[in-house]
């Protein structure tokens, strides 16, 4: 197991470029499961869970090429069936949580898929129903296999094909609508999502399938309608900048930055996470499609008109994603005012504050889903610590902490940092940080 040994302290200042993002990424690699024929995908991360997924379609089966750097080509035109049915293929499932959105393309593709409970994040129940729900809106047929502990799936028309139909969602899944628009694009018929997910990564996979011949209108709304289709054809596709890596790196200029500049942002598309760092505050600079974030000694917490503490919650898009709370809390520890912060989507995600509080943070864990963070106004640095990363973005806010904390501290299980960040050390080096991979 690595770790990472962190010399706090150090300014950082330069340009960075963020990677192409993670949550697109595994739901475009998954929709090259839905045609034959070739598909090329630019700005793909170099991360662990990205290649993890890449190592399956392989094993299933996928040719897939890496022509250049963050560019690789799939073609799904020779697929293992028999192995998609084998207890390996399960297994390897149950190890990455990506691997769920491959159930909605083999299932409008092939008609049939198999499911065993994914991996992923530690950070509370994540539960499935509104993937299943919606395929069983579309004609498919679960059963439970009790001695491998899975479930196969399998369109009930005679045709083997799944049937489009009205639905409306139990709650807007990003990954559970991606997954319900993938296996509808080629279903008989036309499909009706309501309470759809409208983040831009779902938004990116219907305008890819568009390029492959689908017939997907309302992109971007919360209501989408799928005229299925018979099959669908190769394209190209080029992946958004990470908006989480983009807000992790507003957070680290925020708290250890001597004038630091997040190049080629996609703006558009980051909805209110500039405006989150703004309100505690953190000075957010656009200059065309970058952002730039000038060394502050203090910033100070906004207030609401009323006058009372500010309160920043996680909510579906065009809410603030959940993913940088993190981030979030461990910059508003060094500012001046109190903020309270609410985690509203998983009931695990705050734990990671008892490492933040071991190294002298101001925070009151309320419940799960609440804490409020009392920041020191830089008159009080945080103190380095030995940690260990509990999930992908708890882990960052830790290396952020840490980069920012007096002495040397070390964080073990950095796996979960390189499931999201590619190559993240290298390129906070550059910038002037110390970051020592063991």
């Amino acid at each position: 197991m690595a770790s990472f040994k962190i010399e706090g302290g150090h300014l950082l200042s330069g340009t960075i470029t963020p990677q192409g993002a993670k949550n697109e990424a595994l739901q475009v690699i998954c929709a090259t499961l839905l045609t034959n024929e070739q598909i090329t995908i630019h700005n793909i991360p170099d991360i662990r869970d990205v290649n993890n997924l890449i190592q399956l379609l392989k094993d299933i089966g996928v040719t897939v090429e890496h022509p250049s750097a963050n560019t690789f080509t799939f073609q799904a035109d020779a697929l293992d069936l028999d192995y998609l049915q084998s207890d390996e293929f399960v297994n390897k499932c149950a190890q990455l949580r990506g691997s769920v959105m491959m159930i909605g393309p083999l299932l409008g593709r092939m008609g049939k898929a198999i499911v065993a409970k994914p991996g992923g994040d530690k950070i509370g129940r994540r539960r499935l129903d509104t993937h299943f729900l919606g395929f069983e809106k579309l004609g498919a047929k679960f059963r439970h296999v009790p001695d491998r502990n899975v479930y196969e799936i399998k369109a009930s028309s005679k045709q083997g094909k799944l049937c489009g139909s009205y639905m409306l969602l139990d709650e807007a899944s990003v990954t559970g609508t991606a997954n319900i628009v993938m296996a509808a694009v080629l279903a008989q018929g036309t499909t009706t999502i309501y309470n759809a997910a409208c983040e831009p990564y779902v938004q990116q996979l219907c305008h890819m399938l568009n390029g492959m011949g689908a017939h997907i209108s309302g992109i971007g709304s919360n209501l989408l309608t799928i005229e299925g289709v018979e099959t669908l054809r190769g394209t190209a596709h080029r992946l958004l900048p990470d908006m989480i890596e983009v807000g992790s790196f507003i957070g680290m200029a925020a708290m250890v930055g001597d004038g630091v500049r997040i190049k080629d942002v996609s703006l558009k598309d980051l909805g209110i996470i500039p405006d989150a760092f703004r309100r505690l505050g953190v000075k957010v600079e656009t200059e065309g499609d970058d952002l730039y974030i000038p060394r502050q000694k203090h910033y100070v917490v906004d207030s609401f008109i009323d006058g009372t503490i500010m309160t920043l919650a996680d909510a579906p898009w065009p809410g603030l994603t959940p993913d940088l709370l993190s981030v979030l809390i461990v910059v508003a520890t060094q500012a001046r005012g109190s903020v309270l912060f609410h985690q509203k989507m998983f009931e695990s995600r705050l734990f990671f504050v008892d490492r933040l509080i071991d190294m002298g943070a101001q925070i009151i864990l309320c419940d799960p889903h609440r804490a409020v963070v009392v920041g020191h106004d830089r008159k009080l640095t945080l103190r380095a610590s030995r940690m260990s990363s509990p999930d992908i973005r708890a882990g960052i806010a830790l290396l952020i902490a840490a980069m920012s904390a007096n002495g040397t501290s070390t964080i073990s299980n950095i796996e979960q940092i390189d499931r999201g960040y590619e190559h993240i050390e290298d390129r906070l080096n550059a910038l002037g940080a110390k970051i020592e991979r063991l």
